[in-house]
């Protein structure tokens, strides 16, 4: 009898050896995953996915208090809901994704000790089940913006072509997250205290992005720090395709793309590299 195998496992050598096939083989276990965080998130609650429009509602009124009222940061002339509003809707994926891919290893120890599947199915997963979420949100925005559109008079809420790019932005925004989540993932089995710096650092980092202000009212001198962040010409491109505000900087959007490139090979090099003795360390 000849020994033929159906299945032979082989060392990944490569620094950058991604199982694409596999991803595409275990495309059952992807959808699996992107029920499970969708389902189990606000499980046995009694508002359920009622959530997912409750927060951003909530947060838009603090938001609305406390950036508009007290601190009376300007919104460009747009609506204070919208405009809030709009910057909610994309931090609030990018914030979900980027926690879901940092926390790959820690969360899924369990998992990825017993059965083997391609790793990257879970963050995948991951930025996909965000992305229903923010879609969900988005739908309450495109509420609220209606009810502005035909109720206000003399208002200068007005949409453009550049909206267009819409998915490209949800794109950047996305995979943006997952790489640098898969970074401090990486990391974070092997230095425990990473994990607590991210999460106020992720909150810092808020601040350092056009969510509850728009790129014109910074100072000039701290406009071009901020113009560095990746994310900041996603959200003044957004603001300006639906609100009128903001700017559409070509030249940002290739730099994020470019920055996004970088960073997401950097982070499967270092994933594809943890995630072989990972359990020898977490």
């Amino acid at each position: 009898m000849s020994n033929e195998w159906t299945t032979e496992i082989k060392p990944k050598k490569k620094w950058l050896d991604v199982d694409l096939k596999g991803i595409w083989r275990y495309r059952d276990l992807y959808v699996m995953y992107i029920k499970r965080d969708i389902v189990t998130k606000y499980k046995q609650t009694i508002l359920g996915p009622l959530w997912y429009v409750i927060q951003p509602i909530f947060t838009t009124i603090m938001y609305m208090f406390v950036f508009g009222g007290l601190a009376g940061i300007s919104t460009d002339g747009a609506p204070q809901p919208l405009f809030y509003m709009a910057g909610i809707v994309l931090w609030g994926y990018f914030s979900e994704s980027f926690t879901v891919s940092n926390s790959v290893f820690s969360t899924n120890a369990n998992v990825f000790g017993k059965v083997y599947f391609p790793r990257l199915i879970v963050p995948l997963s991951g930025i996909t089940s965000s992305l229903l979420k923010m879609l969900i949100q988005l739908v309450l925005f495109i509420i609220v913006y209606i009810y502005y559109y035909f109720t206000l008079e003399n208002h200068s809420l007005s949409l453009n072509w550049s909206l267009l790019l819409f998915p490209f932005y949800i794109f950047l925004i996305g995979f943006h997250a997952m790489s640098w989540g898969l970074i401090i993932s990486s990391l974070t089995t092997k230095y425990r205290d990473l994990k607590f710096l991210v999460q106020f650092g992720l909150q810092l980092f808020m601040y350092a992005t056009p969510v509850i202000y728009p790129l014109s009212a910074a100072p000039e001198k701290y406009r071009v720090i901020l113009e560095l962040n990746p994310l900041t010409p996603i959200f003044e491109a957004f603001k300006y395709g639906c609100l009128g505000c903001g700017s559409l900087n070509w030249g940002g959007l290739l730099y994020s793309t470019i920055f996004l490139c970088i960073t997401l090979f950097i982070s499967v090099i270092v994933f594809t590299r943890v995630e072989r003795n990972f359990m020898d360390t977490i």
